[in-house]
């Protein structure tokens, strides 16, 4: 991590709004709501915002650090941006409602269950909107090779991280294990940690296989596979599938290639879109600032992290059920439009 990234992610809960946006639990300022009317795409000079983003070493941290660094250069300064380590989707839902973040990224099914009160969000809809489609989440079930663990099913009465309390990993690994038939509350011995605690805990044998939902080399699992390459091993989750579309329409199967992490072959898994999300009443004019900022600066993202090399216009609007902001609708219009 460079030092620019330390400063960005040590402020990050400082400033995380305009003037009145503060830490977890603030309220953002009333500057900061869409007064309506047309979008000029310009905002104010000392513009701050806050980004929620997740595990320190998954790809919505090393993403939502370089996206809060573009930012501000793409605007010269006007946009002050910062990223936070946070617990993921659900948690970052929670806090972009409340007021504590500007935008959050979040899992597409996370995402779907907020808008329409269900899931995590029983009965209680949630007031987001999405900035954008951005890149897809991957499956990635691992195992120690000793653990006798073959499938979700033979996790019964092992050691499982599940992932961070209020993550997307967590819904997913949760739907997982009750499609396999499994009770996450009493079948296994859960363990919802981050993934920098899940990765340490299979090096030292306390963990015997975790889930994680991440982009497209997860610095984390690269490390783990780089290190204890003859200890662990993926999962094909694929079997799984028919029942998880029961549940949420947007899984799908997809594969991690064997070059991302050195594995002898492809691995199949389930795949998930990420949103970047705003609350619904944010001005529309900075969120057009936003949006336009995340494709203009596309290639310094990618450099970042591989997954932002998925980031296209041709899929910003693949949000559904999750509604697009006016504000970005007005930035992708800008931006697919004849040069």
């Amino acid at each position: 991590m460079n030092r620019a990234t330390r400063v960005v992610a040590g402020i990050a809960t400082v400033g995380l709004g305009l003037a009145g946006l503060v830490g977890c639990g603030g309220r953002q300022d009333g500057a900061t709501t869409d007064a309506g009317g047309e979008v000029s795409c310009e905002v104010a000079a000392d513009t701050r915002i806050g980004i929620a983003t997740g595990n320190s070493t998954g790809v919505y941290f090393a993403l939502g650090n370089a996206y809060a660094e573009q930012i501000t250069t793409a605007t010269d300064g006007k946009v002050k941006a910062t990223a936070a380590e946070t617990g993921a989707s659900v948690q970052n839902i929670q806090q972009l409602v409340a007021g504590s973040y500007a935008v959050a990224f979040s899992l597409a099914d996370t995402a779907a269950d907020a808008v329409q009160g269900t899931g995590s969000f029983e009965g209680q809809a949630q007031p987001v909107q999405a900035l954008s489609r951005i890149y897809t989440n991957y499956t990635q079930v691992v195992v120690r090779t000793g653990s006798g663990i073959t499938s979700v099913e033979g996790m019964k009465g092992k050691r499982i991280s599940t992932g961070s309390p209020k993550s997307g990993t967590e819904v997913i690994a949760n739907r997982l294990l009750e499609a396999a038939g499994l009770d996450p509350a009493q079948d296994i011995q859960a363990q919802r940690l981050d993934l920098t605690k899940t990765v340490d805990g299979v090096k030292d044998g306390s963990i015997d296989a975790f889930f994680w939902s991440g982009g497209l080399p997860t610095p984390g699992i690269t490390d783990l596979f780089t290190t204890s390459r003859d200890q662990v091993a993926f999962l094909d989750i694929t079997p799984l599938l028919s029942e998880m579309k029961k549940i949420n329409p947007v899984y799908e199967e997809g594969s991690i290639p064997a070059a991302t992490y050195g594995t002898p072959a492809p691995v199949r898994t389930i795949v998930v879109p990420n949103l970047l999300l705003v609350k619904n009443d944010l001005d529309a004019n900075l969120v057009c600032v936003l949006t336009k900022a995340l494709f203009d600066r596309k290639p310094q993202l990618e450099q970042a992290n591989a997954a932002a090399r998925e980031i296209s216009l041709e899929t910003a609007r693949k949000t559904t059920p999750v509604p697009l902001h006016r504000g970005a609708d007005k930035a992708l219009d800008d931006l697919n439009a004849p040069k």
